[in-house]
């Protein structure tokens, strides 16, 4: 039987070589890994948690950008629920901007929990000292310091591809806007239709232009 954290480790070393891939990914600022990768309770069958800090007025379009992406290679999980196959894939169920850093309330202990123990993986080390400093709540708020970053084996230096910045410089302007409300209505359409299969007392759902939030564990907040 394979030891705990002869586990973990393997399980890290995948999550690690399969994020990278946000770097094709335009308009995302940061990413911080989360879940059962920081808080424990992994197992065999676990999947990768990650909430992605990204530009605000484009969250529909990273979204879109990052199913796509992990999608083509099998790595996304693709529903909410807990009945489908999860082992190893990124789930894709918590991106914020800078106007929704701080997370809503109300902080249970396992919100604290994670918080207390994000991973910061990969992007600006502004962005993500700004996105720790934002979340006030918690008892000991963190700063993520140059030296921090420097110390952190696991994050991982890159710089953004060509296709990254390629997206990003035709996708600034006005037809980003017209994309972004176009992926916007279609997503939306796909989220509250994938939403009837859970029990609205299961699930905690927030769509807006500024925070993208899926769990299952929570009562619903729909805006």
């Amino acid at each position: 039987m394979m030891m705990k954290s002869e586990l973990i480790e393997r399980k890290w070393r995948k999550f690690l070589f399969k994020v990278k891939l946000f770097k094709f990914v335009p308009f995302v600022d940061f990413v911080v890994a989360a879940g059962s990768l920081v808080v424990g309770g992994m197992n065999e069958n676990s999947d990768f948690d990650v909430i992605v800090g990204v530009k605000s007025g484009r969250i529909f379009t990273v979204r879109f950008f990052s199913a796509l992406t992990f999608g083509i290679l099998g790595w996304r999980r693709s529903k909410i629920d807990h009945g489908v196959d999860t082992k190893d894939k990124i789930c894709l169920s918590h991106f914020v901007t800078q106007a929704s850093y701080k997370l809503a309330p109300p902080y249970n202990e396992y919100w604290k929990t994670m918080y207390s123990n994000l991973v910061p993986i990969m992007g600006d080390r502004e962005k993500i000292d700004e996105f720790f400093k934002a979340n006030d709540w918690l008892s000991s708020p963190r700063t993520y310091s140059e030296g921090e970053m420097a110390k952190n084996e696991l994050h991982i230096k890159y710089n953004k591809s060509f296709k990254s910045n390629f997206w990003k410089f035709i996708l600034s302007g006005s037809i980003g806007d017209w994309l972004e409300k176009r992926l916007k209505a279609a997503q939306v359409k796909r989220i509250e239709a994938g939403a009837k299969d859970i029990e609205p007392n299961k699930r905690r759902l927030i769509y807006t232009d500024e925070l993208l939030e899926f769990h299952t564990y929570d009562k619903p907040v729909i805006r």
